[in-house]
């Protein structure tokens, strides 16, 4: 086969693989990460220890959103938010986060040793709660009101141009019309601070953009999150831990990036895996194989 012929079908192979492994780990990022709600914690913890407090906040509401997580790992999260939140002074967050707490275990109370300025703030918001009725407590005996669940629905494209602003849109179902807002976080590349923004968001739709400045080679990272009225996540698509990834093709052909020189990835939806590796890479006018195995 002619090099031009080979280095064509490899292009073409390469895009291909790309776009399938973003699009299903789109789908299932959780799992496709393999990042548990005790891993999230404790990252979460060092940031802000680190004093790297956006990011704290991005990786713990990444924890909050995980399904079947434990009494006391929500207690955790909601703590060490209220801590990042305070540092912010991002009042009206904070005072939700210790409110979260409360309703979980109205007797947490923190050490003696911790700062006054958490201790006095923690102590302040459990006066308010407790003065309005303890809202949110779940008494013994009384219905409890279940939340119906709201779902965030967004198509992740498998590629977009360098240098375009890159629109998203989606649609929200929110039966209990808890959400208020909807926020984009994105970065270029696979490390690095996530910035966020705020969409716009109407009768169950929103609309936000990724600046055309951002959007590089080889790819971008992002994740869309519906907040309440205070600010907190309650759904998302992707998160921190587990993004949404979208390929930007550049000068030189995928190829030449070293990115795609190792092991694609793992991506997994539903119950089917799909392992992607380049097996070969040679001078000589050989063709590139790729296998592509799915396994239920």
């Amino acid at each position: 086969m002619p090099p031009s012929r080979t280095a064509s079908l490899g292009r073409a192979a390469a895009t291909i693989l790309v776009a399938a492994a973003c699009t299903l780990a789109g789908e299932a990022p959780v799992v496709a990460q393999g990042k548990t709600t005790t891993t999230l914690i404790q990252r979460g913890g060092a940031l802000f220890e680190d004093q790297q407090y956006e990011e704290s906040i991005q990786t713990l509401s990444a924890a909050l959103l995980r399904p079947g997580s434990s009494e006391a790992e929500k207690v955790e999260t909601y703590r060490l938010l209220a801590y990042n939140y305070i540092i912010l002074k991002r009042t009206e967050e904070a005072d939700a986060a210790v409110r979260g707490l409360l309703v979980l275990n109205e007797k947490f109370s923190l050490p003696p040793t911790e700062s006054p300025r958490f201790r006095d703030f923690f102590d302040a918001t459990r006066k308010k709660w407790n003065d309005e009725g303890q809202p949110g407590k779940v008494v013994v005996g009384v219905p409890v009101a279940q939340n119906k669940p709201i779902t965030m629905e967004h198509a992740s494209p498998a590629q977009t141009p360098a240098g375009a602003t890159f629109k998203l849109i989606g649609t929200i179902t929110d039966p209990d019309a808890r959400v208020r807002g909807v926020q984009l976080a994105y970065r270029t590349g696979s490390t690095g601070k996530f910035i966020t923004v705020s969409g716009t968001y109407s009768l169950g739709q929103f609309r936000t953009q990724i600046p055309g400045l951002a959007v590089k080679p080889p790819l971008i990272e992002y994740y869309l999150q519906a907040v309440d009225k205070s600010g907190l996540p309650l759904t998302s698509r992707g998160d921190a831990a587990a993004p949404l990834r979208v390929v930007v093709p550049g000068g030189g052909g995928v190829l030449t990036s070293p990115f795609f020189w190792v092991p694609v990835g793992l991506a997994v939806a539903g119950g089917a895996v799909l392992t992607a590796f380049f097996l070969t890479k040679s001078s000589a006018p050989t063709t590139s194989a790729v296998t592509i195995g799915v396994k239920e």
